[in-house]
C-alpha cells in the first residue's frame, strides 16, 4: 500500500510493509516497517530537523512520538532531490494507522515550515490456515 501527499512543494510518499518475522501475534506484538521518501519540489535546499508522529491502535490506544531528524539524520534535500529511509512501528493490535509532520528548514531564507505526513494503514495479512 502506498499513499503520497504534496506539502509547500515537498512530497511524501509513504509505502508499509508487515513484518511477520519480527511479530508475535499471541504476544499481541506486531511489527510494521514503512519506507518514506522525501522529494524536494521546489527550488530550495531543505534540511530536514524533526518528526512528529501520531500512532493509533485499533483498540483505541494511541501515542505521540516527537523527535529531531529521521532515523538519527537531519538529511538536507535539494532542490529536484529526494531523500528515503526505512523505519518501524510496534502496535499491540494487527491493525492501527499513523500520520504526523516533519519541520523543514528553507536553507535559503532559514524560515522553517510544516510538511504533512499522510495518514496511512498498518494492516496484518490474516493468513489462511
Amino acid at each position: 500500500m502506498m499513499v503520497k501527499q504534496v506539502t509547500e512543494g515537498v512530497s511524501i510518499t509513504v509505502e508499509t510493509f508487515y513484518q511477520a518475522a519480527q511479530s508475535n501475534p499471541l504476544n499481541s506484538e506486531y511489527l510494521f516497517a514503512y519506507r518514506i521518501t522525501i522529494e524536494n519540489l521546489t527550488s530550495m535546499p531543505m534540511k530536514l530537523l524533526s518528526r512528529n508522529w501520531y500512532i493509533f491502535d485499533s483498540n483505541g490506544a494511541h501515542r505521540e512520538v516527537e523527535g529531531e531528524g529521521v532515523v538519527g539524520q537531519q538529511p538536507i534535500i535539494e532542490p529536484s532531490g529526494s531523500y528515503q529511509y526505512v523505519s518501524a512501528c510496534n502496535l499491540r493490535t494487527d491493525m492501527g494507522k499513523m500520520h504526523g509532520s516533519y519541520t523543514m528548514e528553507n536553507l535559503y531564507n532559514k524560515k522553517t515550515f510544516k510538511v504533512n505526513i499522510p495518514e496511512f494503514q498498518l494492516i496484518a495479512p490474516f493468513k489462511d490456515n
